[in-house]
């Protein structure tokens, strides 16, 4: 929120850390966003919470506002546009876990007693994880450049060269070529990996 004041230096305190943890954040997607989602994940669940979400949609609400995030991070420079953003984003995504929940047609529990349960059981969430674990280890031996630009890739579904040119300072006819080069490396290290198969 921005700040005011209140006298005790407080808001205008908490302004400037969540500033700093922006900054962090921006700087640093992967690593640097931990500590703000610390900081204002309270605030989410609170707006989530006033839409008349029960606590498990609220938490998935939560989740993919932070997810959404990551693809506008970059277009955001101000703490106060940052929290404005995340209860605007907040309260779109608890709507519309709303009308999908008003929208469901539940069954009585004989139609569903055929249904195998196709949640991840441990095993399953223990090799996604590990292959999480290995993707980000092999994505850290690249050049920076294409850590860099693997990262806007992975976070942003439809990427504007020219923007990626920009930030990245790299003439907007090589990221293409560089991309395809960086992932081919990526490749490479993924299949070298002595930890085992990839996949």
């Amino acid at each position: 929120m921005p700040p005011t004041d209140m006298g005790d230096g407080d808001t205008d305190n908490r302004y400037e850390h969540i500033a700093v943890l922006l900054e962090a954040a921006r700087a640093d997607p992967r690593g640097g966003m931990d500590p703000l989602i610390i900081e204002l994940t309270p605030l989410l669940w609170h707006v989530a919470r006033a839409q008349g979400l029960d606590a498990g949609s609220c938490a998935d609400v939560v989740q993919t506002t932070w997810l959404n995030l990551l693809r506008s991070l970059a277009d955001i420079h101000t703490p106060a546009a940052l929290t404005a953003w995340l209860v605007t984003a907040t309260k779109r995504e608890a709507w519309r876990a709303k009308d999908a929940h008003r929208n469901e047609t539940l069954a009585g529990d004989e139609t569903f007693a055929d249904l195998l349960d196709g949640s991840a059981g441990p095993v399953d969430q223990a090799l996604v994880a590990d292959q999480r674990r290995r993707l980000w280890k092999a994505v850290d031996q690249l050049s920076a450049r294409c850590q860099q630009l693997l990262r806007v890739v992975a976070f942003t579904p439809r990427p504007d060269y020219g923007l990626v040119a920009n930030r990245l300072g790299m003439p907007r006819g090589s990221i293409g070529p560089t991309r395809g080069r960086c992932l081919a490396k990526l490749r490479e290290l993924l299949i070298s990996d002595p930890e085992g198969e990839w996949g």
